[in-house]
């Protein structure tokens, strides 16, 4: 039996009477749950996959149409937004050494949120949200800080700070992945978390993560 399915499902409905809710994916294992909550709620969404900063092109590529192959299962839309891994670069200069969950990370999350903001005014969204938050390896705050401050700067658009963890959706995140036997991350994205994980991988006696190998199961 799907245990994903074993419980009732939160009706949830969009903040301030929101139609259109414009989804940021960064992959297919953070957002299948996600997906499946604005699915079961009937809530009109499309995902938006913006995400310059994973590194490398393979990495990129494989998250990217593991996300596409979930989407089309559940027919919905999907919006391919631009590699632009130069100009991510260009802004994460001088932050070459800064740690996970520091300024570096901020500085990428506005990145993404204000192109996602971008798109959602430009296409008649007026929600957005992310997938980011369900990860518990992230930090909550500072990705709904960053989600506001780009909403904020066009009229009549929020950012849905939903706390898509609570009531099992961690567990559920997981369960999903299993189940769809998702391609599995072993590092957030960036070329300098690729470095840092490899470092603490092999000072503490693992081999190096090795791209496109590893999925999930239910043996996991």
């Amino acid at each position: 039996m799907d245990k994903s399915k074993e419980f009732t499902r939160e009706k949830l409905t969009l903040p301030s009477e929101g139609k259109k809710l414009l989804l940021h994916s960064c992959c297919a294992p953070c957002s299948g749950e996600v997906m499946e909550a604005l699915i079961a709620s009937d809530i009109d969404f499309t995902i938006y996959f913006y995400n310059p900063n994973i590194h490398p092109r393979k990495e990129y590529d494989i998250r990217k149409e593991e996300n596409i192959r979930f989407a089309e299962k559940h027919n919905i839309p999907f919006i391919d937004a631009d590699y632009d891994v130069d100009r991510w670069y260009e802004l994460a200069k001088g932050m070459e050494d800064e740690p996970e969950r520091g300024i570096r990370c901020t500085m990428c999350f506005d990145m993404r949120f204000e192109k996602t903001a971008e798109y959602a005014a430009a296409n008649g969204f007026d929600v957005i949200t992310s997938s980011l938050g369900i990860s518990r390896w992230k930090n909550m705050e500072q990705i709904n800080d960053c989600g506001l401050r780009a909403a904020q700067k066009y009229p009549n658009m929020e950012y849905w700070t939903f706390n898509w963890r609570k009531k099992g959706g961690s567990s559920r995140m997981l369960e999903i992945s299993k189940r769809e036997k998702f391609y599995m991350q072993e590092y957030c994205g960036c070329v300098y978390s690729l470095r840092d994980t490899n470092k603490w991988r092999m000072s503490n006696g693992r081999e190096p993560i090795k791209l496109g190998t590893k999925f999930y199961s239910d043996e996991d």
